[in-house]
C-alpha cells in the first residue's frame, strides 16, 4: 500500500474503535436500547475487506455489523442515529444495532439469525451469474455459524453452481459464551470447505496486511473464475458477546494476551516503521476521529423520534400479486410503497472512505 492508502486504512480502523467505544457509553446511559454487539478487536477484517471491494460489489453480514458499514464509508451520523432509534437513522430507526443497511453502497445489512444470511449471499451470487457481471459478494459471519445447516447449504450450492461469493469466518474463539473447542470437532474451521471442494485458507485476522492479501486472492478468484472461497480470519473480540454479557467464561490473562496483538496498534507500528509516519500525526488523526464520532452523537441526539404513523411503513412492498381489496383494511398496506425505500444518502468526507 502507498502511504495515503495505508493512512486511510488506519483511520478507518480508528473510526470503528472510537465509534464502538462511544456506543458502549451511550448504551450504559440508556440512550441505546436493545442488543448491542461491539466489533472492538476485529477491525482489521472489515477494513481489510472493504478496501478491496469495488463500488458495485456487495456484502452481507451478521448482527455484529457496525464496523463494515463504517469501513465501507457510510456516514457515522445516520449509523449512530439508527442505534438510538431516531428517524434520521440509516434504517429510519427501525433496525437498530443489528440491522444496518445501505443499499447504494452495496451493504445488504446485518442479519439477526445466526447463519441466516449465508443463503442470501449465495442468492446474490446467483443473481450475478444470471446477469453475467463480474461483481463479487463477501459474506461475513462468526464461528458460531459453521455448525448451522444454512452454512453447509450455502457452501454446497455456491460450489456446485460456481457462485462469486467469498465466505469469511471471523473466528473470535467464542460463539456467545461457548469456546470453539467445546462447539466444533474440527478446530481449523476453514477446512470445512474441503467437503465442497472449494479453495480455503486461514489468516491472522489481527493483521490488516495479511487479511488484505488473503482476501485479495479470494476476491480476484470470485471475480474472474466465478469460484467461491472459504476464509477463516482468526481474530478476537475484546468485549462480551453483547453489552449484556460480562464475559466470565474468559480469563483476564487471555484477554490481555490477545490485546497485545491489537490490530490498531499493530498497524500504527507498521505506519511508523514502513512509512515513517510520526506519532504526532497519528495522535492528531485520533483527535479528528473522536471529533467526528462526537458529531455523530450530536446528530443522533438532535434527530427526532419516528412519528407513530411510521410504524405502518416499510412492512409491505406493493405488489400485483397481493389481493389489494383484502389488504386495504390493513393500515400497513395503505402505507406501503410501490418499491423498497432506499436509505437517504448523506455526504461523506473523502478522507473517511477506505482507500480514498
Amino acid at each position: 500500500m502507498k502511504k495515503d492508502e495505508a493512512l486511510a486504512h488506519y483511520r478507518a480502523m480508528l473510526l470503528i474503535r472510537r465509534f464502538e467505544e462511544r456506543c458502549a457509553q451511550l448504551y450504559v446511559q440508556g440512550k441505546i436500547g436493545g442488543f448491542l454487539h461491539l466489533y472492538i478487536g476485529q477491525e482489521a477484517v472489515a477494513v481489510g475487506a472493504m478496501g478491496l471491494l469495488r463500488p458495485d460489489d456487495y456484502f452481507v453480514t451478521s448482527y455484529r455489523d457496525h464496523g463494515y458499514a463504517l469501513a465501507r464509508g457510510t456516514d457515522p451520523r445516520p449509523l449512530m442515529a439508527e442505534l438510538c432509534g431516531k428517524i434520521g437513522g440509516i434504517s429510519r430507526g427501525k433496525g437498530g444495532s443489528m440491522h444496518f443497511y445501505d443499499v447504494p453502497s452495496g451493504n445488504f445489512g446485518g442479519d439477526g439469525i445466526v447463519a441466516g444470511h449465508l443463503p442470501i449471499a449465495a442468492g446474490m451470487g446467483y443473481s450475478i451469474r444470471i446477469r453475467e457481471t463480474d461483481q463479487v459478494v463477501v459474506c461475513f459471519f462468526g464461528d458460531g455459524a459453521v455448525n448451522e445447516g444454512a452454512f453447509h447449504e450455502a457452501l454446497n450450492v455456491s460450489a456446485l453452481w460456481g457462485l462469486p461469493v467469498v465466505f469469511v469466518i471471523e473466528n473470535n474463539r467464542y460463539g456467545m459464551g461457548t469456546s470453539i473447542s467445546r462447539a466444533s470437532s474440527v478446530k481449523d474451521l476453514y477446512q470445512r470447505g474441503s467437503a465442497y471442494g472449494i479453495p480455503r485458507q486461514d489468516v491472522d485476522g489481527m493483521d490488516l496486511l495479511a487479511v488484505r492479501e488473503a482476501l485479495g486472492e479470494a476476491i480476484e478468484r470470485a471475480r474472474k473464475d466465478k469460484q467461491p472461497t472459504l476464509l477463516e480470519a482468526e481474530t478476537y473480540r475484546y468485549r462480551g458477546h453483547s453489552m449484556s454479557d460480562p464475559g466470565k467464561y474468559r480469563t483476564k490473562d487471555e484477554i490481555e494476551e490477545m490485546m497485545s496483538h491489537d490490530p490498531v496498534r499493530l498497524f500504527a507500528k507498521h505506519l511508523r516503521k514502513k512509512h515513517r509516519v510520526a506519532a504526532t500525526h497519528l495522535e492528531a488523526m485520533d483527535k479528528d476521529v473522536l471529533a467526528q464520532v462526537e458529531d455523530a452523537v450530536k446528530y443522533a441526539e438532535q434527530s427526532p423520534w419516528p412519528a407513530p404513523e411510521t410504524l405502518y411503513e416499510d412492512v409491505y412492498v406493493r405488489s400485483p400479486f397481493i389481493n389489494a381489496r383484502a389488504a386495504d383494511r390493513d393500515p400497513a398496506w395503505r402505507a406501503a410503497r410501490s418499491e423498497d425505500r432506499v436509505p437517504q444518502e448523506f455526504p461523506v468526507p473523502d478522507d473517511a472512505k477506505v482507500g480514498s
